[in-house]
């Protein structure tokens, strides 16, 4: 083979181990700052989970075309041994530098030390961890109960007293036991605004007086979900001891939003007594009513008993109105019909026939048309109860109407039209004029001297269709009246 041909093969050889090498090394000189973090902190939830980093990258002419930035989480102690990838971008969507990305964190973070890294892939880089935060994903942020939310519990003497988280409790409570990953840190109240840790875990035993309460460990994280507070007392084996009574609605309470429920503290029975008196079949834990009075408990709680009482006050204003169920006015007539109440603030609202009666908002209301009525009392403070008063107002007939003749047929059937005998003014009430009625057989059945247009009273006991009586009309001077009325049936 030529000199020249074996030359030329030979620097080849040479250019192409250069460039290999060269590229090597520009890949191993791409560097990844250490992230800056565009937070403090990561209290992430279900209503937030968006944090980002920038970080710088040189130089950029390295990146390749296929290359993808990841962002690495550590553990809770900052180590990347077993560390996530919480971010992946598009293969060359980041290309300048400084860059910002944004990422979320998972729902198993919990912790006080977490690093994050960046990592690229081509050409492979590493940056320096970030600085630690703390991070936490709360999975539970509501207020929970313990105790099954009474308020005290006892022990005896030497005893103790198990508070734990209730699972899944009353109403809408959000249990945090529902989340298998959370953890609970049990404080002890040492003032109004100030408290200790005491321990760890969904359940606590007290042997040591004071008020309790948990919280779900979110670390440095602000959080709401905490439990409510529960005062322990110590009962001695020697006598009674004292236990306190709460009651679900407060007291003074407000009987319209329904029954108070009284609870106590737990133990093996319990007997409830109301102003002294046993209150049969109340033997649980907790006792409810819309009464008011002084209730007690008496409490078994194994070595010791223990008796407490509270005076239960119903707050409910009081009112009045001035008028009867069914009212009667006459044509043109005004019935003022007025409130009298001790509510705190009222408001009142007026209807018609089911209907409000717009601009009626005082504590009275001059009615002039016939219907049915009704008034809402409102106490806007204090309790915020509310009472309804109903009321009709009918048409009210003239009980002494100047009619011309004395007539000899009525109809008492309950009507209002010709119930009644109606005779002329000039021998009715206030005319000393003598008004008789008798039967058929002539008997009297009635008799006076002050006739207000009202017979008959009473039901006649009316056997055959048409019944005739008899009258006999004598007015202080003139002429005696005789004749007979005929009751239609």
């Amino acid at each position: 083979m030529p000199q020249t041909t074996k030359l030329y093969k030979l620097l080849i050889s040479l250019c192409l181990v250069t460039a290999f090498f060269t590229a090597d090394k520009i890949e191993a000189q791409m560097v990844i700052g250490q992230p800056n973090l565009g937070f403090s902190q990561a209290c992430a939830s279900d209503s937030f989970n968006t944090y980002s980093t920038t970080f710088v990258f040189s130089p950029e002419s390295a990146l390749n075309a296929s290359n993808q930035f990841t962002i690495e989480l550590s553990d809770a102690d900052g180590d990347f041994s077993d560390a996530q990838i919480i971010y992946t971008s598009s293969e060359g969507a980041i290309t300048t530098s400084p860059a910002t990305i944004e990422f979320s964190i998972p729902e198993t973070t919990a912790g006080e030390n977490y690093r994050i890294r960046i990592k690229s892939s081509s050409p492979v880089a590493t940056s320096t961890p970030s600085v630690p935060f703390a991070a936490y994903y709360k999975l539970q942020d509501s207020p929970f109960t313990i105790n099954n939310l009474v308020s005290t519990g006892a022990y005896c003497t030497g005893g103790n007293y198990l508070l734990t988280i209730d699972n899944p409790g009353t109403g809408n409570n959000d249990s945090p036991l529902n989340y298998p990953s959370l953890t609970f840190n049990w404080y002890k109240e040492t003032s109004e605004t100030t408290s200790v840790f005491v321990a760890e875990g969904s359940s606590l035993l007290v042997s040591e007086e004071g008020t309790y309460f948990v919280e779900t460990n979110y670390g440095t994280c602000t959080s709401n979900s905490f439990s409510n507070r529960v005062t322990i007392s110590e009962v001695s084996t020697s006598g009674e001891g004292n236990v306190t009574i709460s009651s679900s609605l407060g007291n003074p309470y407000c009987p319209e939003q329904g029954l108070t429920t009284l609870s106590t503290v737990g133990g093996n029975s319990y007997q409830w007594f109301k102003d002294g008196i046993e209150i049969p079949d109340a033997t649980n834990q907790m006792y409810q009513t819309n009464e008011s009075g002084t209730f007690s408990v008496q409490v078994d709680l194994g070595d010791c008993s223990a008796f407490g009482s509270i005076d239960l006050v119903s707050e409910l204003f009081n009112s009045e109105i001035n008028v009867d169920e069914v009212n009667q006015i006459f044509e043109d007539e005004t019935l003022t019909i007025e409130i009298t109440t001790d509510a705190i603030s009222p408001e009142f609202t007026w209807y018609f026939n089911n209907q409000v009666i717009t601009g009626a908002t005082e504590d009275y209301y001059d009615a002039t048309e016939i219907g049915d009525y009704s008034v809402v009392i409102t106490e806007t403070a204090g309790c915020n109860g509310s009472r309804t008063y109903n009321f009709t107002i009918e048409r009210g007939l003239e009980p002494f109407p100047d009619v011309p003749n004395i007539p000899n047929v009525i109809s008492p059937n309950g009507d209002l039209i010709n119930d009644t005998w109606v005779i002329p003014l000039q021998y009715t009430s206030g005319t000393n004029t003598e008004v008789m009625i008798l039967n058929e057989q002539g008997k009297v059945v009635f008799q006076t001297l002050d006739y207000q247009n009202n017979w008959p009273e009473d039901d006649l006991n009316l056997t055959s269709v048409n019944k005739v009586f008899y009258y006999i009309i004598t007015p202080v001077e003139g002429k005696e009246k005789k004749g007979s009325i005929t009751i239609v049936k």
